[in-house]
C-alpha cells in the first residue's frame, strides 16, 4: 500500500476533537438555556475532561491489545452510541446526571480513538513527513472542535427535532472510520507469545526513548510553557478590557478561531519538515509571545481583541503542528500509542499552570500584565531550552 496522503490523519482525528467541541459548545448552550447553572455545565466540562488527564496510565492497552484499526473502529461506534444517547436525553436538569455518566464514557472512548489514531500516524509516516502529518492530525482536532461545536448547534437551534444534533455527530464518527481504508495496519515487533511478556518490551520501549537525548529533549518541551496558549482560554474572562460584544467573542473564540487555528495547523506543519523541528517548536512559541506583547502594546478596542485573538488561534495552530512533529520524532514507532500519550499528557500541565500565572498577573497588574506573564513564561522557556540543549550536545572531538 502507498503511503497514505496526511489529509486521513485529520478525517481520523476529527471524532476526536468533535466529542470535545459538542460537549463545551452545543451540550453547554443546550443546558444553558434550559436553566441549568454555569456550575454544573462548568462540572460536566470537568468530567469530560478526567480522561483526558489519565489516558496515559491505558494507552498499553491499545500497543498490547487488537489492532489498531479494530480499537479505531471500536471506539468510534462507542463515541457515536454515547453521543446519540445524550440526544436521546432531555438537556435540562432532570437528564444532567445521565449527560455525565454518558459524556464521561464518551471522553474515555475518545482517548481510544485518538490512540489508534496515533499509533497508525506513528507507523505510516516517513521521517520527512512528521510536521506535514502532525500538522493535519492537530488540524482534525481543531477543526473537529468546530465541527462537534459550530455545526452541531446550528443544527440544534435551526431544527424542533431534539436529538438531531447528537445523531449528525454520530453519523460523522462512524463515516469518519471509511478513512481506515487508506491506511496500513502497523507490523508490530514488541508484542511476545504471553502478555506480560508484551508489557514488558512496551515499557522497554518507553525507557529506552525517555533516556535518549532526542527523547528526554521532547519530554522538557513538551513540559516547558512553550506554545502553551494559555491566554487563548481566558479571552471570554478579559473581553471587556477590550469591549468586545458577547457575539464577538463567541465568534472568535468559537467556530472561526477554531478555523482559524486548523489552517494555521496544517501550514505550520509543513514548516517544521523544512527546519530542525525542535527549533520550529521554539521559534513558534516565540511567535506566540509577540503576538501577546504586540497585544499588549496596541488599543484596547474591540477591533484589535478580532484581530489578536485570531492572530493569537492562527499561531497556537504552528504550536500544535511542531508539537505533534516533535513528538513523533522523538516515539519513532514501536508501542508509539503509548509513547505518545505521555508526551501529551506532559504537554497538558503548561497549560494548567501557566493559565494560573495569567490569571494571578491580571488580577494584579490588569490586561497588560496578563498578557506580558503569558509572553514571558514562554520566553524564559526558550531560553532554559537552548541552555539545557547546549549543555547536552554531543562533543565534537578536536581535530588532531
Amino acid at each position: 500500500m502507498t503511503r497514505p496522503h496526511p489529509i486521513v490523519f485529520l478525517i481520523l482525528c476529527l471524532p476526536f476533537g468533535a466529542s470535545a467541541g459538542y460537549v463545551v459548545v452545543t451540550l453547554g448552550y443546550l443546558l444553558s438555556h434550559a436553566g441549568v447553572s454555569v456550575v454544573a455545565i462548568a462540572a460536566l466540562v470537568a468530567v469530560s475532561l478526567i480522561p483526558q488527564t489519565w489516558k496515559a496510565l491505558w494507552a498499553p492497552i491499545v500497543d498490547t491489545t487488537l489492532s489498531s484499526k479494530t480499537w479505531y473502529l471500536i471506539s468510534a461506534i462507542a463515541l457515536a452510541i454515547t453521543i446519540v444517547a445524550t440526544g436521546l436525553i432531555p438537556a435540562n436538569s432532570a437528564g444532567l446526571t445521565a449527560i455525565n455518566a454518558l459524556i464521561f464514557l464518551n471522553s474515555l472512548a475518545s482517548t481510544f480513538l485518538a490512540m489508534a489514531a496515533e499509533n497508525l500516524m506513528a507507523h505510516a509516516t516517513e521521517p520527512a513527513e512528521k510536521g506535514r502529518a502532525g500538522g493535519w492530525y492537530q488540524a482534525g482536532n481543531l477543526g473537529g472542535q468546530g465541527v462537534g461545536g459550530g455545526l452541531a448547534l446550528w443544527i440544534a437551534t435551526n431544527s424542533t427535532i431534539g436529538w438531531l444534533p447528537a445523531a449528525a455527530m454520530g453519523v460523522l464518527f462512524i463515516a469518519c472510520a471509511g478513512a481506515l481504508i487508506f491506511v496500513p495496519e502497523p507490523v508490530v515487533t514488541h508484542r511476545a507469545l504471553h502478555y506480560f511478556a508484551t508489557l514488558r518490551n512496551v515499557g522497554r520501549d518507553l525507557w529506552e526513548n525517555a533516556r535518549s537525548r532526542i527523547g528526554y529533549l521532547g519530554l522538557l518541551i513538551c513540559f516547558l510553557p512553550i506554545g502553551s496558549g494559555a491566554a487563548g482560554n481566558l479571552w471570554s474572562a478579559v473581553s471587556s478590557d477590550w469591549h468586545a460584544s458577547a457575539d464577538t467573542v463567541a465568534l472568535v473564540n468559537g467556530v472561526l478561531g477554531g478555523m482559524v487555528a486548523a489552517v494555521g495547523s496544517v501550514i505550520g506543519g509543513y514548516l517544521c519538515d523544512r527546519m530542525d523541528r525542535k527549533f520550529a517548536y521554539l521559534l513558534f512559541g516565540m511567535f506566540l509571545a509577540a503576538v501577546a506583547l504586540a497585544m499588549a502594546a496596541l488599543s484596547r478596542t474591540e477591533t484589535m481583541f478580532i484581530v489578536f485573538t485570531l492572530a493569537y488561534a492562527f499561531v497556537q495552530g504552528f504550536n500544535y503542528a511542531s508539537f505533534a512533529a516533535v513528538v513523533l520524532e522523538a516515539i519513532g514507532r514501536g508501542a508509539a500509542a503509548t509513547k505518545y500519550n505521555l508526551y501529551a499528557s506532559l504537554s497538558n500541565i503548561p497549560i494548567l499552570y501557566v493559565g494560573l500565572i495569567d490569571g494571578w498577573a491580571h488580577a494584579k497588574w490588569g490586561s497588560t500584565g496578563f498578557l506580558f506573564a503569558d509572553a514571558l513564561t514562554g520566553i524564559a522557556a526558550v531560553a532554559l531550552f537552548y541552555i539545557v540543549a547546549t549543555v547536552t550536545a554531543p562533543r565534537t572531538p578536536a581535530p588532531a
